[in-house]
């Protein structure tokens, strides 16, 4: 069973702070319309009216050639970080469909791993990417604008 994971609250407590994100710029301050804007910390689409931040985020330890960098939305007040659980989250319901690949313990993509496939198959897909002996986790993308959304690691 895979192991679903937003983002760190350390991390997201200092961009609210007014940290730097990937890009070392200070994350722009939006509303959000309610429609299609996830946090990436809760896991949850930030209701409508309501304060997001919007900055570039790369989910990998460290700069390399397939650290992919990308738009990403936060509450702009503190919210509770979605909990690592094996139930996928729900937010990752709301898209008709998902990019995925898989990673290595040294951040690189498993060639073969790369699919988009439908929301409705995309715990199974994650599934089967993980019984790859060489992939350590998949991230979880939105097929129409390659934004990051979650990780999945082998439970």
């Amino acid at each position: 069973m895979p192991l679903y994971s937003a983002l760190p609250t350390e991390m997201v407590r200092a961009l609210q702070a007014g940290g730097v994100d990937a890009n070392g710029q200070v994350a722009e301050f939006s509303t959000s319309d309610g429609f299609s804007n996830p946090c990436r910390h809760c896991l949850q689409d930030i209701p409508q009216g309501h304060g997001m931040l919007i900055l570039a985020h790369r989910p990998f330890a460290r700069v390399h050639p397939y650290a992919e960098t990308g738009p990403v939305f936060l509450c702009s007040d503190q919210c509770d970080r979605w909990q690592s659980v094996s139930n996928l989250p729900p937010i990752l319901a709301t898209s008709p469909e998902y990019l995925i690949k898989g990673y290595d313990a040294a951040e690189r993509i498993v060639y073969g791993t790369g699919t988009v496939v439908p929301a409705i198959t995309l715990s199974a897909s994650i599934d089967a990417i993980l019984e790859n002996p060489a992939v350590a986790f998949v991230h979880i993308r939105s097929a129409r604008n390659n934004c990051y959304q979650a990780r999945a690691d082998k439970g």
